[in-house]
C-alpha cells in the first residue's frame, strides 16, 4: 500500500488496521489466528496498527512481528492512565509486551475536553517526557468529542484520532460538519490525523460503500482506522482504499464473513435499543441488554439511539 506522511517522523499506510476486533472484548480469537491475520495485513502492505491497553491486543501484535519478520510497523495505543505512576506503568506494559524499546504513537484515551486533558495532566507531562527521551514518538489523544480535538490542537498534539463518519453517529458534543471542522483546523496546524468509527461501530455498514466514499474523500484524514478479524475484510478495504470499489470475488467474499451484534458489558439498561428495534430481537437481562440474533437483522439502528456507545455490528 501506499504510504502517507502522518507526523514529520512517521509515514502509515492510509489504512490502519484496528485491533480491538480480534481480541478478548469483540472477536476473542485465539493467539495463533490473530497473530496469522494481521501478519497477513502486514504481507499486503499494511504498516499501521492500532491498540491500546484496554484492547488487551499486545500479544497478537507482538507475535505478528515475529511471524511476519517485519518489526518496523507503527503501533499506536491508548491509556486511560491520569497519574504519572499509572502513565508509568501503561508505558512499561506495552513496552514489555510488545517487546519494543519505543512506542510509536502513545494516546490518552477518549478525551472529552480541555477539562479532561487537565485532569490528565500528570499522565500528558509523563508522556511527553517519554518522548523527550525517546521511548514514545508522539503524543496524542483518541476522543469522540470536538472540544477536546480542539483542546488537543491547542496544546500541540502530535496526532488526533477522533470519531467522524457520515452520519456523525458517536460524536458526543455536536454535529458531523462541526467535527470535521474542528479536524480540519487541527490537521492545517500540522497535526496527524487518523479517522477511528467511519462506519458508525458496524451500525452503518448497511450504507459502507457510501461511508467509505465519504470517509476517504476527506484530505484532512491521513489514515482511517478500520476494525478486521478476517483475511476477507483485509483484501476488500485494501481494494476500497486503494481503487476506490470492490471487485465482485471481494463482494462474495466480504458477504460471507459472519457479523453479529455485540453489547458492550458497560451498557446501562436504558431500554433505548429495545424500543427502537422493528425486529423486537433485543430485551433486557439483569446484567444488560442482550441481541438474539435469529431475529437481528444487523441494521445497526439501536446503535444509533444507544447513549453509552455500547452497541457494535462485529
Amino acid at each position: 500500500m501506499r504510504l502517507v506522511r502522518l507526523t514529520d517522523c512517521l509515514s502509515v499506510s492510509r489504512l490502519c488496521f484496528g485491533t480491538l476486533t480480534i481480541g478478548p472484548l469483540q472477536a476473542n480469537l485465539r493467539l495463533e489466528a490473530g497473530a496469522e491475520l494481521l501478519s497477513y495485513a502486514i504481507s499486503r502492505g499494511v504498516n499501521f496498527f492500532d491498540t491500546a491497553q484496554l484492547y488487551d491486543t499486545y500479544n497478537y501484535l507482538r507475535l505478528a512481528m515475529e511471524r511476519s519478520g517485519n518489526r518496523d510497523i507503527v503501533i499506536c495505543t491508548k491509556t486511560y492512565a491520569y497519574t504519572k505512576q499509572s502513565a508509568r506503568q501503561a508505558v512499561e506494559e506495552a513496552r514489555r509486551k510488545l517487546n519494543r524499546d519505543y512506542i510509536d504513537i502513545f494516546m490518552l484515551h477518549e478525551q472529552e475536553s480541555g477539562y479532561t486533558l487537565d485532569g490528565h495532566k500528570q499522565a500528558l507531562d509523563y508522556l511527553l517526557e517519554c518522548k523527550n527521551a525517546g521511548i514514545i514518538k508522539n503524543a496524542g489523544i483518541s476522543t469522540h468529542h470536538i472540544a477536546a480535538v480542539k483542546a488537543a490542537a491547542n496544546i500541540g498534539a502530535d496526532v488526533i484520532h477522533p470519531i467522524i463518519n457520515i452520519d456523525g453517529l458517536g460524536i458526543a458534543d455536536g454535529t458531523r460538519d462541526q467535527m470535521l471542522s474542528a479536524i480540519q483546523e487541527a490537521h492545517n496546524k500540522g497535526i496527524g490525523i487518523f479517522a477511528m468509527k467511519i462506519l458508525g461501530g458496524g451500525n452503518l455498514i448497511r450504507k459502507s460503500r457510501e461511508c467509505f466514499e465519504y470517509a476517504l474523500g476527506l484530505d484532512c484524514l491521513d489514515s482511517i482506522a478500520v476494525g478486521m478479524k478476517s483475511m476477507a475484510e483485509v483484501d476488500a478495504n485494501i481494494e476500497l482504499f486503494e481503487t476506490g470499489a470492490l471487485s465482485q470475488k471481494n463482494l462474495e467474499n466480504l458477504s460471507n464473513v459472519p457479523r453479529r451484534l455485540h453489547i458492550e458489558d458497560w451498557c446501562s439498561r436504558c431500554g433505548k435499543c429495545v424500543s427502537r428495534c422493528g425486529q423486537r430481537a433485543i430485551k433486557l437481562t439483569p446484567r444488560k441488554a442482550e441481541a438474539d440474533m435469529t431475529k437481528c437483522v444487523l441494521c445497526g439502528y439501536c446503535g444509533a439511539v444507544c447513549p453509552q456507545w455500547a452497541i457494535k455490528v462485529v
